[in-house]
């Protein structure tokens, strides 16, 4: 594959990708507010320093980040490898009152993938608005093509 080729293909699946965003803008921008609430963002990081079981509740906000994200995917591809590994580590954890011995393995995982996931969601709401890709490429735009592997 030529370099050329290579370089069209990227800028044609960022162009789907803000299409994309700017189609589901509406949704976006509602679970951003959701997830950006008091018993979201602000109880759930609490929960993980007050070492209370409901840090686990920050797993479906993740889940839900990872279903917008998914359909604003250009052409369905997939995320990268470094999203999947975050989100898979902090997702499907279940409380035994044995974490409490290991809080800090057992449930930062958790946190860790809700703020990746919120990053992106945060971004791709920021960017919604945009008519053409942004140049110069600002860092949260770069970051949009990092987590589908276009950039």
């Amino acid at each position: 594959m030529n370099a050329e080729w290579a370089n069209d293909n990227k800028m044609r699946l960022e162009r789907i990708l803000l299409q994309n965003i700017r189609h589901q803008s509406p949704q976006l921008q509602a679970l951003l507010e959701r997830v950006n609430c008091h018993w979201a963002y602000e109880d759930g990081l609490y929960r993980f320093y007050y070492q209370s079981f409901k840090v686990y509740g920050l797993q479906q906000y993740t889940l839900e980040i990872i279903t917008a994200l998914t359909a604003i995917a250009p052409e369905g591809k997939p995320f990268t490898e470094f999203f999947q590994q975050v989100t898979a580590s902090g997702t499907g954890r279940k409380f035994a009152y044995e974490v409490n011995d290991r809080w800090i393995e057992e449930t930062a995982p958790i946190v860790q993938a809700f703020l990746h996931a919120r990053y992106f969601l945060e971004m791709a709401v920021k960017y919604a608005t945009l008519d053409e890709p942004p140049q110069p490429m600002p860092s949260g735009w770069a970051g949009m093509l990092c987590l589908f592997d276009i950039r």
